[in-house]
């Protein structure tokens, strides 16, 4: 029997007829509906070479045609590669490059900017109105489609996460990977075909495309596909639907808004949030003003999933909760990778199902980051409390997380330092009440740009998640006495910067 993820989504199908997405113009989209459109498009791919085990590299606006593209990828058995809609051609270009796509799909917009980045793969169009080249492509193959077998080990998705170094690296996610953790948190969650999601999150990373869509359609519940997080929409909504799956920014932004209260928040039976850490306070708050405990998760693209607040018993606020059914969390000594006691501090280490199968084609780094054993190390410092709740308290890795983005601070000193006038930089995440996290560069220099200036010229360059909220100055950056930058101290000297 295959075990390819479309194969065991549709193998639980009992409604055909039952609506799995309602679009923002109302357009109903059922089971069956998805099965015909997926099996079209998944016989374009074929008649366009795509071939199992090839990369299908994609950047489009956030569709319902999108989440199809998604699953015909997966049905012609070759590799979804998701890419953010903020990245520049030449972010792009490196991506394809490393990749080496069969195939790279755009927003018709953006054809033309992106020709040169696309390198050798076959470049092809997709709107978020449904137009594009691989949407005529697809419209006259017949519906009919027999899905490509795979192994539960073969790739379904390759996503790019930040490395060590700045240059990002490809998380290679199986079949098994992918549907091991959509089932441990349907059973977390308690997640039914009665459950209505409201899906305002991106679908270019693990949280909307694996978690929110996954999950949603192997419960056989419904979505109402939101283009992007719109309050009032938002409002509206939860007058039908059950879940919201958002990242802190959404809940803080629903906070300020006289509306959210218990009456308008009744129907709804879970909040989750993931994709950064959500402040102690927005969970007091929200629990004040609406009567639910918002449900805090921890996952990565490399593992999906990993922990979760229960369903019954108490969402602690500032922790991650417990391990998902069939995974397993220790806390280790960074240095000599030796398992803690409870109550420590250290490494934290994950291992199960849902962990990735390594990074594309860097076995070294694969080697550095997943022990033998299957626990992959994390790069998050953390402890497990004495009734196992996990707690995140900082990250190994200098890694950035705003508004649920991964942001790598190198890659924005690098851009900096080349600035006239720019002798060094370090680039920080400070607190920030919306975005978790607020990319905060600080500078050093005889006669550096000013702020406008930089982020001037970083524009363009970089995605805009990257670019800095704010640009400060100091004579001198804090060094250690082996000359390396304390940004601790930087942290703790610029924190209250967003209060």
């Amino acid at each position: 029997m295959s075990d390819n993820l479309f194969d065991i989504l549709a193998r639980g199908i009992t409604d055909p007829a039952a609506t799995a997405i309602e679009t923002l113009s109302a357009e109903r989209i059922t089971y069956a509906d998805l099965t015909a459109r997926t099996g079209r498009m998944a016989n374009a791919l074929v008649a366009l070479g795509v071939q199992p085990g090839d990369r299908v590299a994609v950047q489009v606006e956030k569709s319902v045609e999108a989440i199809i593209l998604y699953l015909a990828t997966v049905r012609a058995g070759a590799v979804f590669l998701p890419l953010n809609t903020g990245y520049t051609p030449t972010e792009i270009a490196y991506f394809i490059g490393d990749a080496t796509p069969a195939m790279f799909v755009c927003d018709p917009r953006r054809a033309e900017a992106l020709a040169e980045a696309s390198g050798t793969a076959r470049l092809l169009t997709l709107g978020a109105d449904g137009s594009g080249s691989l949407t005529d492509a697809a419209k006259d193959q017949p519906q009919d489609f027999a899905t490509v077998p795979r192994g539960a080990d073969d790739l379904a998705a390759l996503l790019y996460t930040s490395g060590t170094t700045g240059r990002s690296k490809g998380a290679m996610l199986t079949h098994g990977n992918l549907v091991s953790n959509t089932r441990a948190l349907i059973q977390a969650w308690e997640y039914t075909a009665r459950d209505v999601l409201i899906h305002a999150l991106p679908i270019f990373h693990t949280h909307g495309l694996f978690v929110a869509t996954n999950v949603t359609l192997f419960s056989g519940a419904s979505m109402i596909f939101l283009p992007k997080f719109d309050v009032d929409r938002i409002f509206e909504d939860m007058s039908r639907a059950t879940v919201l799956m958002g990242v802190p920014t959404f809940y803080t932004r629903l906070l300020q808004d006289d509306m959210l209260n218990a009456e308008t928040t009744a129907r709804m039976r879970l909040f989750i949030s993931g994709s950064a850490p959500l402040l102690a306070d927005t969970h007091r708050e929200w629990r004040a003003r609406t009567g639910h405990a918002i449900l805090e998760r921890y996952g990565m693209t490399e593992t999906n999933m990993n922990a979760s607040n229960p369903y019954h018993g108490d969402r602690v606020a500032g922790t991650v909760g417990m391990p998902l059914p069939g995974v397993e969390i220790i806390v280790t000594d960074p240095e000599t990778g030796a398992e803690l006691p409870q109550g420590e501090i250290g490494m934290i280490e994950v291992r199960g199902p849902n962990v990735f199968k390594g990074y594309w084609q860097m076995p070294e780094k694969t080697a550095a980051e997943l022990r033998e054993n299957g626990f992959f190390i994390t790069g998050d410092l953390g402890r497990i409390d004495d009734v196992g709740y996990l707690h995140i308290v900082g990250r190994g890795k200098d890694l950035i997380i705003t508004g649920g983005y991964n942001v790598y601070p190198k890659e924005i000193e690098t851009e900096i330092d080349a600035l006239p006038g720019v002798t060094e930089s370090a680039v920080i995440g400070l607190p920030h009440r919306d975005f978790g996290e607020g990319v905060t560069a600080v500078i050093v220099g005889p006669a550096p740009p000013s702020e406008a200036e930089v982020l001037s010229a970083l524009e363009g360059r970089l995605a805009k998640f990257k670019l800095p909220k704010r640009v400060l100055f100091m004579d001198v950056l804090p060094r250690n006495t082996m000359g390396k930058v304390q940004k601790n101290l930087l942290r703790d000297q610029f924190g209250g910067l967003y209060d």
